[in-house]
C-alpha cells in the first residue's frame, strides 16, 4: 500500500511559483480599468480580451495541431448567433444569468466543431485548409440566406440589460462588461493552457510533427485532430458569445472570411509556436486597428505589410523574437547587442518613416478633393504639389534601406557571437 504524503511547504511554494503567471494575469486585468478610465479605452480592452480568446482557440488548431484553417470564424460567428438568440429568449422571461450566456456560444462551437471536424480532420495540410475554406464560405453564404436565424445583412440584436441580474449587477456599464469578459478570458486561457499539457494536447503536437509515428505508437491522428478541433470550436464559440454580449449585435461579418483572416493574422504576428504568441498578436493587432484607424484610412495596408514582414523575416512572430533573446539575457550578453541594434534601428526607422510618408502622399493624391493640395502628416502640413515632401520621404526610404542593409552583416555577427556565448555557457 502507498500513503499519500502531506503537501510540504516546498511543494506548496512550487505550486505557487508555477501558477504565479495566472495570479499576475488576473491582477493585471483587474487593475486595467483603473488605468484606462475613458469609455473608449474600456471598449478597446473588451475587444482585446475577446480577440485573445479567439486567437488562443485558433492556436489550438494551427500552433498545437498543425491544422491551417481558413474558416475558424465559423465557430466564432455561430457561437455569437446562438448566444444572441439565447439573450432574446432570456429577455422574454427565460431564466439565464448573463455571465453564463457565453456558454451557449461555447456549446454551439463544440457541436459544430464535432459536425464539421468529423470529416475535415480526416485529412491534413492543404486538403484540410481547402475544406475549412469551403465550410467558411458556405456558412457565410447561409447567414445571408437564412435571414430568420441570422437577420441577414442587418444582423440580429438583443439587450443584455433585460437578462436576469447577478448580485444586483445588470451590466449596463462598459466596466461591468469588461470584468465579465476579462474573467472569461482568464478562465479560458487557463483551460486552454491546461489542455496543452494533457496527454491529448501532447499528442496533438506529436501528430503535428510526425503523424505516421503517432499512428505507429497507437494513436489515431484523426481522433487527436478531432478532439483539438472540438476544443478550438468550443473556445471560439465562447469568444463569439462574449462578442454578442459586448456589442449586443451579431452580423454576417462575424462568420465571413475577413474574420477568419483576422485571427490568422493575429496568430502569425504574435507567434503560433508559443502559447503566449496569439495573446501578443491579439493585443498588437487590436491596438494597430484602433490606433492606426484614427490617423490613416490605409491602416489595413500597414497591417498587411507587418504580416508579410513577419512571415518572411520573423516566422516565429513577436513572441519568438523575445524568446530568442532570453538565453542571451540570462547569459548577461544582452547589453552587447544594444549598440548594433541601435546602428540598424535608426536607419530602419528612417526607412519606415519614408515609406509611410510616400504611401500617405500617394493615397492623398488618389482621394483628395478638387483643389486640395495640403495634407497633415507627422505633425507637419505638407503640400503634395511641391517636390520637397516627395524628395525628403524618398531620401529617407532609400537611404535608410541602404544604410540598414550595409550594417546588417555586422549586426548579424554580433548576434551570432552573443548567441554562441549564451548557448556555450549553458552547455558548460
Amino acid at each position: 500500500m502507498s500513503a499519500i504524503a502531506p503537501t510540504s511547504p516546498r511543494t506548496g511554494g512550487t505550486f505557487l511559483r508555477r501558477n504565479a503567471i495566472w495570479w499576475v494575469a488576473l491582477l493585471f486585468v483587474l487593475l486595467l480599468p483603473q488605468v484606462a478610465r475613458s469609455g473608449t479605452s474600456i471598449a478597446v480592452l473588451n475587444q482585446m480580451c475577446i480577440m485573445v480568446i479567439f486567437s488562443l482557440s485558433y492556436n489550438m488548431l494551427l500552433g498545437q495541431g498543425g491544422m491551417l484553417s481558413f474558416g475558424h470564424a465559423v465557430y466564432f460567428g455561430l457561437g455569437g448567433y446562438f448566444t444572441i438568440h439565447l439573450m432574446k429568449m432570456a429577455s422574454g422571461g427565460f431564466f439565464m444569468p448573463l455571465p453564463l450566456v457565453p456558454l451557449a456560444g461555447g456549446l454551439a462551437g463544440l457541436l459544430f466543431g464535432l459536425l464539421f471536424g468529423s470529416f475535415s480532420t480526416n485529412r491534413a495540410g492543404t486538403v484540410f485548409a481547402m475544406i475549412s475554406l469551403g465550410i467558411g464560405e458556405m456558412i457565410a453564404a447561409s447567414s445571408l440566406i437564412f435571414v430568420k436565424f441570422s437577420g441577414g445583412e442587418e444582423g440580429i440584436t438583443a439587450d443584455r440589460t433585460d437578462l436576469t441580474s447577478l448580485f444586483g449587477i445588470r451590466f449596463r456599464s462598459e466596466v461591468d462588461v469588461y470584468y465579465l469578459i476579462a474573467a472569461w478570458m482568464v478562465l479560458s486561457a487557463w483551460l486552454m493552457y491546461r489542455f496543452s499539457r494533457t496527454p491529448v494536447g501532447r499528442m496533438a503536437n506529436a501528430v503535428r510533427d510526425n503523424p505516421e509515428r503517432a499512428e505507429f505508437v497507437g494513436y489515431s491522428q484523426k481522433h487527436v485532430r478531432l478532439l483539438s478541433f472540438m476544443g478550438a470550436g468550443f473556445f471560439a464559440g465562447i469568444a463569439g458569445g462574449l462578442f454578442a454580449v459586448n456589442y449586443e449585435i451579431v452580423t454576417e461579418e462575424t462568420v465571413n472570411l475577413v474574420s477568419s483572416g483576422t485571427v490568422l493574422l493575429q496568430s502569425y504576428i504574435g507567434g503560433v509556436g508559443f502559447f503566449a504568441g496569439p495573446i501578443v498578436g491579439a493585443i498588437v493587432y487590436t491596438l494597430l486597428q484602433t490606433l492606426l484607424s484614427n490617423y490613416t484610412e490605409i491602416w489595413a495596408f500597414y497591417v498587411g505589410l507587418i504580416f508579410v514582414a513577419t512571415v518572411m523575416y520573423a516566422p516565429t512572430g513577436l513572441t519568438g523574437i523575445i524568446m530568442m533573446h532570453l538565453p542571451i539575457y540570462r547569459a548577461g550578453k544582452l547589453r552587447s547587442l544594444a549598440l548594433p541594434y541601435l546602428r540598424i534601428g535608426v536607419p530602419a526607422l528612417c526607412c519606415t518613416i519614408g515609406v509611410i510618408g510616400l504611401l500617405e502622399l500617394l493615397h492623398f493624391l488618389s482621394v483628395r478633393a478638387v483643389g486640395q493640395s495640403t495634407k497633415r502628416l507627422f505633425w507637419l502640413t505638407l503640400n503634395v504639389e511641391q517636390p520637397f515632401a516627395w524628395i525628403i520621404f524618398s531620401v529617407l526610404a532609400v537611404g535608410g534601406f541602404l544604410v540598414a542593409r550595409r550594417v546588417a552583416p555586422s549586426v548579424l555577427a554580433a548576434w551570432e557571437a552573443a548567441s554562441l556565448h549564451a548557448f556555450g555557457g549553458r552547455a558548460r
